[in-house]
This record gives structure tokens, sequence and C-alpha cells, in this order.
């Protein structure tokens, strides 16, 4: 499961190395050809890393972290978003007949105001479960290090929302309380997102869209291109530019504190 990117770890590097220590003292008392190597007579070497495929967590931002976190991530995101934002807008509105159905700001059936609501909690929704997948899939194979400089916080709604303190499981896992529980924690996480969110990009959407309309009597108007189509491909590129690294940082911060504490999973609460 994409989540559980930790599953059972293996002997931390302290004991490992303790295991071939003693190995090479048992070979110094034997005949054995000295030239034999502690790994080799162990049979084993000294793992790089805390577990197969992850990477240690790093004490401070590497130059890789930084491209993956703000270009790769967040600057992918922002033109993959826009992109699909646009073409979203382009088959919704380029068909209208704006004659019976006219595309105004807060007046149904077809209102751009509501349409910005629901882009910023619909593409925080996605962007979450996007990101939970491929970041820990990238952790997991040892495509990027996670993060083990920054502390565990203190607060309790910090640390429910980092997934910390978890309670005892009850459930089987894998089973469907288990799959329920894991995806109500996603949609709440990525909810409170959206709602931290919402200010910063709802209310600067509907001052660019008062400036991109025309006032008719009652409601500002819109023709069927290109105001909705610019304002959805600006409104999801800076949506995705700004929520995806926070998002990214979060799962490379989580899987860096599980690898120290030697957590059998997270993601789940």
């Amino acid at each position: 499961m994409p989540w559980a990117t930790n599953p059972l770890f293996k002997p931390s590097t302290a004991e490992a190395t303790a295991d071939v220590e003693a190995a090479a003292a048992n070979n110094s008392g034997s005949n054995l050809d000295p030239s034999l190597e502690p790994s080799s007579s162990a049979g084993q070497e000294i793992p790089s890393s805390v577990d197969d495929g992850f990477k240690e967590p790093t004490e401070k931002f590497t130059a890789h972290q930084i491209f993956y976190i703000f270009i790769l991530d967040g600057i992918g995101a922002m033109i993959l978003s826009g992109g699909i934002n646009f073409a979203i807008a382009y088959a919704m509105y380029a068909t209208q007949d704006i004659a019976t159905r006219p595309i105004r700001l807060w007046l149904f059936p077809n209102t751009l105001a509501g349409d910005a609501a629901v882009t910023v909690i619909i593409q925080c929704l996605i962007t979450w479960h996007i990101e939970l997948f491929l970041v820990n899939r990238d952790l997991r194979k040892g495509g990027v290090h996670p993060i083990g400089f920054i502390p565990e916080p203190k607060n309790k709604l910090m640390r429910w929302f980092m997934f910390l303190d978890r309670p005892k499981q009850t459930h089987e896992v894998r089973s469907i309380v288990h799959w329920l529980g894991f995806l109500r924690s996603q949609i709440l996480r990525s909810m409170i997102i959206a709602v931290v969110c919402f200010p910063f990009i709802w209310g600067p959407s509907i001052g660019f869209l008062v400036l991109a309309g025309r006032w008719e009597g009652n409601d500002w108007y819109y023709d069927r291109v290109w105001a909705p189509q610019v304002f959805k491909l600006i409104q999801g590129g800076v949506l995705g530019l700004l929520t995806t690294p926070p998002m990214v940082i979060f799962w490379l911060t989580r899987c860096g504190w599980a690898l120290k504490n030697n957590e059998e999973r997270y993601g789940e609460r």
C-alpha cells in the first residue's frame, strides 16, 4: 500500500554493525584465512540505509530534495494543474449558449464563483492523494531522501495531523474497516488543507473575475472564451504550485520520523 511504505524494518545500522564486529572477533580466534573481511565471513554487509529501498533521512535540505519538492513537483504540478483546468473550462464553457445559459460570476447555472470554490476543494483532494502515492512510491524505491531535520511537533492537533501518537490498532490490516479508516484519514486532511487555502485562492479569484467581467444590471457577465479558460488556467496553476510542495514535504518528513522511530507503518488515523 502506498501509504504504508515502511512495512517491517530490518535491523538498524547499529545492530548490523554489532553483528559484523562479533563475526570479526570470532574469526580472529580461528584458523580461518585472516584476509577474509568481516562482511564476507558474516555473509552480509553493513546496510547503507535503514531499510532496503529507503535512504537515510537528511540533516538538511539537499539539492536533490529541493529540485524534487519545488521544481519536479511544484512547477510540474503548476503546469499540469493549469493545463487540466484550462481544458476542463474550455469543455464546460466554450460550447455554452450564453443567450439562454449566460456565464456569470454569482448567478446559476454557470457561476464562476461557484466553479472557483469547487476547484479549490476538488484539486486539494486529488492532489493530496496523488502525492500520497507518488512521494511514498519514490521513498520506497530510494528515489528521494526523507527529511530528518524537522523535529516532531508537540501540539496535539499537529501531532494528530502528522499521524503521530497512533492508537492501538483494533482491526485487521487491509480489511474493509482498515481501508475505510485510511480513506477517511486522507480525505479529512485534504479538506483541512482546502479550508486553509480557500481564502488565499478564492478571494483573489473573485477579484480577477470582477476585473475580467462586464457588469450588466445584476451580475458580472463573461463571453464563452477566453476569460473563463484563462481564469481556470491561472487558478489551477497557482493552487498546484502553492499546495503541492507542502504536501511533498509532509510525506518526506513523516517518513523520516517513521524511519528514525522504526515504525511499522504510518498514514492512518
